[in-house]
């Protein structure tokens, strides 16, 4: 078993990450989702990340 960890400003920007890597020949166990908020002096911060859990396809 194997995990591919995801970190982005944006959700689409994760969204399309993890699309993007669900493209290869794996079969996913699961699926881990977190949003983080952080404040400076000007701005609310984002942090989208994921962690896919994930096995390669046996070549069989």
């Amino acid at each position: 078993m194997y995990i591919k960890m995801f970190d982005e400003n944006h959700e689409i920007d994760l969204e399309e990450a993890v699309n993007e890597f669900l493209k290869n020949d794996i079969e996913v166990i699961d699926i881990k989702y977190q949003l983080a908020i952080m404040m400076d002096l000007k701005e609310q911060i984002y942090c989208y990340s994921a962690m896919v859990i994930y096995k390669p396809k046996s070549k069989n």
